[in-house]
């Protein structure tokens, strides 16, 4: 069994927990995940199975949409509703304030990874020493912004404002909620978050656990999405001749392609007519292997 799954991740489970229900389900020991997502956020979590796990990395790396509820006045130490409150003030701040600085966080901007998460400091893993009360600089990252989409505004003593985000890989949300609290004069921490996109993988297309289960018992395997529908790379087509050399890992210039034009440069998925054969890097108007699977 080779493919994808987009699974609705629920709140309460890790994407390792995930992995672990789709092994069990499915009586297969290669299952990976394409992304952490935090306990508390639900949503979309692309689950490679058998050969797709190769693919792991570049599902990873694609562009990702998430709707927020970010709860002004209160700041967490975790960035989110998890943490502990470090400081609660009533905010003196409106929907009209909130549209006015969402400008500011869009396009390619600077962000620090907070002390609650997966990246590595010396070896260690920064949520490791915050559990140890250590705190230590961090490197901005550059991120990409490329729509902040205004969804509501709910009116309280402690206000909150949902929004729609499509960003870059590496984009921590629950950042971006601190910063623009911080640009409000107000402070802020995310309260809810879905994922509504990873890659080509939309929430309104996924699968509950659930739903899987049935599937499953019915003995059916629909919700398999394979290898020609899961990659956001440009898409290269060779001829029947080509594609033999590219499998024994020859190069390939544009005469060589059936329909389809090269690159200047990057990576692309290659197919043969319609079967996926596996991805290469285009380079010197010239394509290279870089990983065969068919």
């Amino acid at each position: 069994m080779d493919g994808v799954i987009n699974v609705h991740k629920p709140v309460g489970m890790t994407s390792s927990d995930v992995v672990v229900w789709v092994r069990k389900h499915l009586n297969t020991r290669k299952v990976g995940h394409t992304g952490t997502l935090d306990p508390e956020v639900n949503g979309v979590l692309p689950i490679c199975v058998g050969r797709a796990t190769r693919l792991a990395e570049y599902l990873t790396d694609q562009g990702k949409s998430y709707r927020a509820e970010i709860t002004f006045g209160i700041v967490t130490d975790t960035q989110d509703a998890q943490g502990e409150i470090l400081h609660s003030i009533p905010p003196e701040v409106n929907g009209d304030d909130f549209l006015k600085i969402l400008p500011q966080f869009l396009g390619s901007i600077q962000q620090i990874p907070p002390m609650y998460s997966a990246v590595r400091h010396q070896g260690k893993h920064l949520y490791d020493l915050a559990r140890q009360g250590i705190e230590v600089v961090r490197a901005s990252r550059t991120i990409n912004i490329r729509r902040l989409e205004f969804i509501s505004w709910q009116e309280s003593d402690y206000p909150k404002a949902v929004f729609e985000v499509d960003c870059s890989k590496g984009t921590y949300i629950r950042t971006l909620c601190q910063d623009i609290g911080d640009a409000m004069g107000c402070g802020a921490h995310m309260s809810k978050l879905v994922r509504l996109r990873s890659g080509p993988f939309r929430v309104e297309e996924s699968w509950t656990l659930e739903q899987l289960s049935e599937s499953i018992e019915q003995g059916r395997d629909d919700f398999l999405i394979p290898f020609n529908r899961v990659l956001d790379l440009p898409r290269i087509v060779l001829t029947p001749e080509r594609a033999e050399a590219f499998r024994h890992g020859l190069s390939t210039s544009q005469r060589g392609l059936s329909g389809s034009t090269l690159p200047e440069s990057g990576q692309v998925q290659v197919f043969m007519e319609n079967e996926f054969i596996g991805i290469g890097k285009c380079n010197d108007q010239s394509l290279y292997p870089y990983k065969v699977f068919f």
